[in-house]
């Protein structure tokens, strides 16, 4: 399962590896073109504003990857983390009151909608990150904890639609309930935004990811996560 659950990533790591390699040959263009106050200033200045726009533009970029990947790789391979997601609930118990089926076609449908939103989201809030990494030293730093936190937060909120789904509830649903558990949900949506950040690390996590999401989604709405409670709770 863990090695089908590779295919759709490895299929959308190809793709994001030929856009991110374009990127890094055109910085130096780009960086110019989002610098265009800086063309009447000296030389000295005018290169080193250069530099850090071209390092907030890759920084943006790879906060915006990062999230749009799980995004894309969520619907090119919604059968097998579906099944991985599903596969782990049965471990706890399943879902209470039992799984909400839906036409498939539908299904899909949704998810797209939820994953546009979130899309349309990372991109807005790109903007501003953008800005802030053209602060000289500090806006470095800064950017990087704050993309973390937003990578981190919407992460949650995508790799948790799968679980979310199968309960019948939507996008607003998962906001509203991850909000209530934001500490647990902003953890482990930041420790897989950074273990996708390793080089291939967003490939070969994703099973992995998509399997934690549904215990974290088991957890923000109150339901057993340990095999000991699920026992426990079994008639005798």
């Amino acid at each position: 399962m863990y090695v089908t659950g590779l295919l759709p990533a490895l299929i959308a790591g190809l793709l994001y590896a030929a856009a991110l390699a374009t990127l890094v040959v055109f910085v130096d263009d780009l960086a110019g073109a989002v610098t265009w106050f800086a063309a009447d200033w000296s030389t000295g200045w005018r290169d080193v504003i250069r530099v850090f726009a071209g390092l907030a533009l890759l920084g943006v970029s790879g906060l915006v990857s990062v999230l749009t990947f799980t995004a894309v790789t969520l619907m090119i391979g919604e059968p097998f983390y579906e099944k991985i997601s599903a596969r782990v609930e049965d471990r706890f118990g399943g879902v209470p009151g039992g799984t909400v089926e839906t036409v498939w076609w539908r299904s899909l449908r949704r998810s797209l909608a939820d994953s546009l939103r979130l899309i349309g989201v990372s991109l807005l809030l790109g903007v501003p990150l953008l800005m802030v990494g053209l602060i000289p030293v500090a806006g470095q730093v800064l950017g990087a904890v704050l993309g973390g936190a937003v990578g981190g937060w919407v992460l949650a909120l995508e790799l948790t639609g799968v679980p979310f789904e199968r309960r019948g509830r939507r996008l607003a649903d998962r906001r509203a309930v991850l909000s209530r558990r934001r500490p647990l949900a902003l953890g482990f949506g930041a420790a897989v935004f950074a273990g996708f950040l390793i080089p291939l690390g967003a490939v070969l996590l994703m099973p992995a990811a998509v399997a934690g999401a549904a215990l974290l989604a088991r957890q923000a709405l109150g339901q057993p996560t340990d095999i000991v409670t699920v026992r426990a709770a079994e008639p005798s």
